[in-house]
């Protein structure tokens, strides 16, 4: 089968690897769609710990696909359904495997960050996955390609789900990205009051209000002011930095209504990872600060519920589909961040 592994910093490479088996409690997925995520573009401009010249890795993590193998002991999946696959998984044991939150396992593990990975042919679903329920089905009507993206938008909804989003609140997001117009057809089907956006791409704006009409598009230029405008002078219940910029972190407070959530959703490089907060306004307006990362299970299973029902357009987001054989001009797009999602497509 062909596959994309990454071999270190900026090394990557399509391989012929053998068809994987599988054992009597495992799963075998015939992939029919992968995106390309910022973690996979990080990962090759950076390297990663995991994948080597001796130990390529196999990346991709938003996958989706047909069961074509089921083990011997394998209860409930069947060849033939169509599936998303939630990447993390825990060791089971710990508190927070117990508590449901086993993509904050001490030893977490996932598909395409330290086992093989989705940008494959096929893949196999060790016994851990099956048995923790990462496989969710996918009714025939959702595309493999808006399936794929269920897990980008799983970790959307478990960052909105830690603020606390409520219906009638107006809710600010820094940047126009996938993420940020994610955060915002979320944001309008829970109900907020006014969505607004920011970003220092007009043309970004644009394109996002083409997705969601209702949108308000705020440009970076008197951004406060334009705010208050828009809120009766109070500011916004809730803002969602989904950009990896400290500038944003930093101004953020500035933005918020009192007893306001704020969401720090992006990280930022290492080089800029600390960040200067005012946070006499923090005590004053009595706000609340997150941060969150992946998603649970369950919280997978919700997304990809709400994406089936059809009120979360994903499919709006794909840019273009390419074949494997094209991963190098799907990576390059999404290095220079042309477009929304590029998908890597597999026939049949």
């Amino acid at each position: 089968m062909k596959a994309i592994q990454l071999l270190g910093k900026e090394k990557i490479q399509l391989s012929e690897l053998a068809k994987p088996e599988i054992a009597e409690k495992e799963v075998l997925i015939k992939v029919r769609a992968a995106s390309i995520c910022g973690t996979d573009v990080r990962m090759y401009k950076n390297g990663y710990p995991t994948a080597s010249e001796e130990t390529p890795l196999t990346l991709g993590h938003e996958i989706s696909g047909d069961i074509v193998e089921v083990g011997a002991s394998v209860n409930f999946y069947k060849k033939g359904m169509r599936v998303a696959i939630a990447p993390n998984m825990g060791c089971g044991i710990c508190d927070q495997c117990v508590s449901g939150n086993t993509h904050l396992c001490d030893s977490y593990e996932a598909f395409g960050i330290n086992l093989p990975g989705g940008f494959a042919e096929y893949l196999v679903i060790p016994e851990k996955a099956v048995r923790q329920g990462n496989i969710s089905l996918i009714p025939d009507a959702l595309s493999y390609e808006e399936a794929a993206l269920i897990e980008p938008f799983s970790c959307v909804f478990n960052g909105q789900e830690i603020a606390g989003n409520k219906p009638g609140d107006h809710v600010l997001i820094i940047g126009s990205g996938p993420i940020g117009i994610m955060h915002a057809m979320l944001a309008r089907a829970r109900g907020a009051g006014k969505v607004m956006m920011n970003d220092l791409s007009e043309s970004r704006l644009a394109d996002a209000k083409k997705m969601i009409p209702d949108l308000i598009p705020l440009t970076s230029e008197h951004l406060q002011e334009k705010i208050f405008a828009e809120t009766n002078h109070q500011g916004v219940d809730l803002c969602i930095i989904a950009a990896p910029a400290p500038q944003a972190q930093e101004a953020s407070f500035n933005y918020m209504a009192m007893n306001g959530r704020c969401l720090f959703f992006g990280g930022l490089p290492k080089e800029k990872e600390e960040v200067k907060l005012n946070t006499n306004i923090l005590h004053y307006k009595q706000l609340r600060v997150s941060g969150c990362t992946r998603a649970s299970l369950m919280g997978y299973r919700t997304s990809a519920q709400l994406v089936a029902s059809g009120r979360i357009p994903l499919k709006e987001l794909i840019t273009k589909r390419y074949s494997i054989d094209q991963f190098d001009e799907a990576l390059d797009n999404a290095k220079k961040a042309i477009g929304l999602k590029n998908v890597i497509v597999f026939k049949e």
